[in-house]
């Protein structure tokens, strides 16, 4: 049920979010609490923040306005059906290792933002950590070796205590309104604040660092997902921090088909990344149809639940 208040022409624009009238909306639904669903559903919102999803975001998804308004009407409309809403917010430092602040160059400059930095680039030199440098070193190669690929850097986005970080202010009235209707706590997930490594899926680390307690596999909520009857996914970006999310999912789960079958990737509600070199999204697209034909199910958002 989409109220009345909700301001559709707002998705992707900022503004402060009306918090009252979202939730007093929610509440004067009068539906039961989720705490008495016997079906539990759980929606899994993943970075959906203003530096990924605005057009002047720091690090804009191309489609992710549209994507949002999809995410935001897909949970007015099965807000009765919706048991728990989990939202992860990126959260990132000045100095973490794939931001140029953590590297220079063979002239001691930072480099741009989407450069790519390997081990053949460390070893002539062409680049050098100015933090932790034996384990930047090590972790370059850990990339290399176990997920094939370079550290790639960012443009800086998502930074603690900065605009970009929040949700999307039209979804997060959303969220709010189901907050209300439903009585029911939304989750709110940090994740990405470890300088030593990336963190794109909001379950674990692109490379574990045992030093700090966030560092690994977070099983608490992967189990508490595991106990839904359905999980929904939607977010930013496809190719990168919801594509790693579902792998961590479909690895945790793996021999548990029951499980797997439970995961419903909403593929109008998510974006990849666009790189001047790389496709992304054909990456992503390959991986997915990989989960797919291990149980996971890509629908649409106005499918049916089911």
């Amino acid at each position: 049920m989409i109220p009345s208040g909700y301001p559709a022409h707002k998705v992707g624009t900022l503004f402060a979010p009306d918090v009252a009238r979202a939730t007093g909306e929610g509440a004067r639904l009068g539906l039961p609490p989720a705490s008495r669903d016997t079906r539990k559903i759980a929606l899994v919102l993943i970075d959906a923040q203003i530096d990924f999803i605005h057009t002047e975001g720091a690090l804009a998804v191309p489609g992710a306005v549209d994507d949002t308004r999809r995410t935001i009407e897909f949970l007015y409309e099965h807000v009765g059906e919706i048991s728990t809403v989990v939202a992860s917010l990126d959260s990132h430092l000045a100095f973490q290792i794939f931001y140029p602040t953590w590297w220079v160059d063979e002239r001691g400059q930072h480099p741009a933002p989407f450069t790519l930095i390997g081990p053949d680039e460390l070893t002539r030199g062409a680049y050098r950590p100015l933090f932790d440098p034996a384990w930047s070193v090590e972790y370059v190669g850990e990339l290399a070796k176990t997920a094939k690929k370079a550290l790639c850097l960012w443009p800086y986005h998502t930074m603690i205590g900065g605009v970009g970080q929040a949700l999307d202010p039209s979804l997060f009235e959303a969220v709010s309104f189901h907050a209300a209707a439903r009585r029911a706590q939304p989750v709110f997930l940090s994740k990405g604040s470890i300088p030593q490594t990336e963190h794109y899926s909001v379950l674990e680390p692109e490379v574990k660092f045992p030093r700090h307690p966030q560092g690994g596999l977070n099983a608490t909520l992967l189990d508490a997902l595991g106990r839904h009857d359905l999980v929904y996914i939607a977010g930013q970006a496809k190719s990168h921090c919801v594509l790693e999310s579902l792998r961590s999912m479909v690895t945790y789960f793996e021999r548990e088909p029951a499980v797997l079958g439970k995961l419903r990737l909403l593929g109008d509600c998510t974006s990849s990344v666009a790189h001047p070199d790389i496709d992304f999204d054909a990456l992503a697209e390959a991986e997915i149809a990989q989960h797919r034909a291990r149980g996971v199910k890509v629908v649409r958002s106005t499918d049916a639940i089911a």
